[in-house]
């Protein structure tokens, strides 16, 4: 019995490594990248994570591409007059020295445009990174069946 604990114990712990995975470019750390599965044909297709600066000075993220999409833009979800709106950052986003960005779902975002190919739960997506000082960093989004957020500036009797 004590065998079985030990090898299931083992075992969990080797999966929960295998879902979380980090990435570092410079000071920057980049905590785990994910996606949702998508269908074949779906037109759009978002990516996100956390990415910390350790550093002393600000970072920019200021691009990402993809083979895996046709064009790929950092996005800005946010809510407006009680509408869900989307825009591209062309200038990227800033991290803060010592701080933190969250890449999630109803805020900042990777937006893939024109994906080649369907994600199943268990995929990775290579995602290029391009930070203004710590320079390119490759990463793997993980494909990850998620509840939807829910945007909080949403009223919660317009939630369903």
């Amino acid at each position: 019995m004590r065998s079985l604990l030990l090898a299931t114990a083992v075992a969990l712990a080797a999966a929960g490594a295998a879902l979380a995975h980090e990435y570092a470019a410079g000071a920057l750390r980049i905590d785990h990248p994910w996606t949702r599965p998508t269908a074949a044909g779906a037109p759009t297709a978002a990516g996100y994570m956390e990415i910390t600066n350790t550093g002393k000075t600000a970072d920019r993220l200021v691009s990402a591409s993809s083979a895996h999409a046709a064009r790929v833009e950092i996005h800005q979800s946010s809510m407006e007059g009680g509408m869900m709106r989307m825009k591209a950052l062309p200038q990227g986003v800033e991290i803060p020295a010592g701080g933190k960005v969250s890449l999630a779902p109803g805020g900042l975002h990777i937006m893939f445009f024109g994906p080649k190919a369907a994600v199943a739960s268990g995929d990775r997506i290579p995602l290029t990174l391009t930070f203004a000082k710590a320079g390119k960093v490759t990463v793997q989004l993980a494909a990850e069946s998620r509840p939807p957020a829910k945007p909080a500036a949403m009223p919660e009797t317009h939630r369903h």
